[in-house]
């Protein structure tokens, strides 16, 4: 899937796309908006991101779990190569330091990587500032000209950059 971010200027505007992406039939779950207006995205019923839109906090699991795996099972060979005092340790053992390390490195990484904004929503932070709304739209990859041409309909100033965002 891609993810589309652009920028839109007015909450009117924000709540006219997006419902001319649900009459696409883009649920409100590939729908993401960030503004400092919240009480407003809430009385135009529209989809405010999340911490798992704005932070960076998947790609930072995802780095730690990789981590944690490599270093379980480093962990668990020398485990078993060199087992502690009267213990016979095997492939379980192996088994349970890598999951272990995964589950620990996911865990760590993600309790940092909440914290660190999500480096394309911290590009328009400036704009969000200034009270204009950053629309998030999560799309099959072969359907992205097609919402590409329905947003710049729209808003024909649109800058709309695209991330391969890898879900399905």
């Amino acid at each position: 899937m891609k993810r589309l971010y652009f920028l839109s200027p007015s909450l009117h505007a924000t709540s006219s796309i997006v419902e001319e992406l649900h009459q696409y039939r883009i649920q409100d779950r590939h729908i993401h908006v960030v503004g400092n207006d919240h009480a407003g995205l809430v009385e135009n019923h529209l989809h405010e991101a999340s911490v798992l839109q704005t932070s960076d906090i998947i790609p930072a699991a995802e780095r730690g779990a990789a981590a944690g795996v490599t270093t379980g099972l480093l962990a668990g060979l020398i485990a078993v190569s060199f087992p502690p005092a009267g213990f016979v340790l095997g492939g379980g053992a192996v088994l349970g330091l890598t999951l272990f390390g995964a589950g620990f490195g996911a865990w760590a990484s993600s309790m940092i990587g909440i914290s660190i904004p999500n480096k394309t929503v911290e590009q328009y932070e400036a704009a969000i500032a200034a009270g204009q709304f950053l629309v998030m739209v999560d799309v099959p990859k072969a359907d992205q000209p097609r919402v590409t041409d329905l947003i710049k309909k729209h808003h024909p100033g649109a800058s709309i950059e695209n991330v391969d965002i890898g879900i399905s």
